[in-house]
């Protein structure tokens, strides 16, 4: 798989090749590309709990709470298939 050599300072916003910091301000750098999309995204319920349980995304509560239970209740089952 080929690397992304473009990197993106989390602070200033500046584009830069270093892998380690950003030579303006000494941020921290991370890839700037969002990852390959695919319809058979096997990971998807895994991201979407993570992200209702972390309160990235706003949910009613009743409707937060049926979805953490099940992230919750079928992660034994989803792991054995």
């Amino acid at each position: 798989m080929v690397q992304a050599l473009l990197r993106r300072c989390k602070v200033c916003g500046r584009y830069t090749l270093r892998k380690d910091k950003c030579p303006q301000c000494g941020g921290e750098v991370e890839n700037p590309h969002p990852p390959k999309y695919s319809p058979d995204d096997r990971y998807y319920f895994y991201r979407f709990c993570m992200k209702v349980m972390s309160g990235l995304i706003q949910l009613p509560d009743n409707v937060r709470q049926k979805v953490i239970q099940r992230c919750t209740s079928t992660e034994g089952e989803q792991e054995g298939k």
